[in-house]
């Protein structure tokens, strides 16, 4: 797996800077499954490099939805834990806020001084990338999380298992 958070980081920096609406750990999670599915079908690769599962309302990148865990919890890790450094790397281009809810802990973004650098991206997955944001840039999670219920691949995948 090519998990590359410097890619995410930079996406979650277009989708803020493109103002997109109800953008927190949830719809970003879904978004990234949608942007890498579409892109595997049409390219035969995956732009983020995680592994999708499907759960119970929605699929979600195995890595990217650890990392937001242990975030949202405020987990301690040993300095050697490789998690730490993705995070670490995250948050060299975005600050997360944690906002606790009565039933749940939600992540939302926010731009620092880094901005959107479309030069890691090919001009394939560029237009994939654009795509889905156009696409869904004023969805609420809970929408966007029943569209991925809309394809195929995803209904006939067992509860978690790999999607893509």
């Amino acid at each position: 797996m090519n998990f590359d958070i410097t890619k995410i980081a930079n996406v979650i920096l277009y989708m803020l800077h493109k103002k997109v609406k109800n953008l927190n750990d949830k719809k970003l999670l879904i978004m990234l499954f949608l942007i890498d599915y579409n892109h595997f079908k049409h390219c035969g690769k995956k732009i983020f490099g995680d592994e999708y599962i499907k759960l119970n309302r929605n699929p979600e990148g195995k890595m990217l939805s650890e990392l937001f865990d242990i975030i949202a919890n405020e987990e301690e890790l040993d300095e050697e834990d490789e998690r730490l450094f993705l995070i670490q790397e995250l948050l060299d281009y975005l600050d997360i806020e944690v906002r606790a809810n009565e039933k749940f802990i939600e992540l939302s973004f926010l731009k620092m001084e880094e901005d959107y650098d479309e030069t890691l991206f090919s001009k394939e997955e560029l237009v994939t990338i654009q795509k889905v944001i156009n696409e869904h840039q004023n969805s609420t999670p809970r929408t966007i999380a029943n569209e991925t219920f809309k394809i195929e691949d995803v209904r006939k995948t067992a509860q978690g298992e790999v999607i893509v």
